[in-house]
């Protein structure tokens, strides 16, 4: 095992067997597709979303999806606060 980060307090060996396993998951690939496209959507109609997350209002684990009226920009800290 390799020396832990200060930061995300795992081993690089974690962070990787993370990627290799839990994101390569099928539904965990669906749900980055679905994140891209929804990002891709606001972008096409000129929203500004540069430095800033695209959330979903119902989230998409919870049965959300990527219409218009249940995305809206927010900052990434605002975003990545709620649970």
């Amino acid at each position: 095992m390799g020396k832990r980060s200060p930061t995300s307090h795992r081993t690089p060996e974690q962070i990787r067997e993370h990627g290799r396993t839990y994101q390569a998951k099928p539904r965990q690939v669906a749900n980055r597709a679905k994140r891209n496209a929804a990002r891709a959507l606001l972008r096409k109609e000129g929203v500004d979303v540069e430095g800033k997350d695209v959330d979903h209002k119902r989230m998409l684990k919870s049965g959300g999806s990527n219409a218009r009226s249940n995305l809206r920009v927010q900052s990434r800290a605002k975003n990545r606060g709620r649970t």
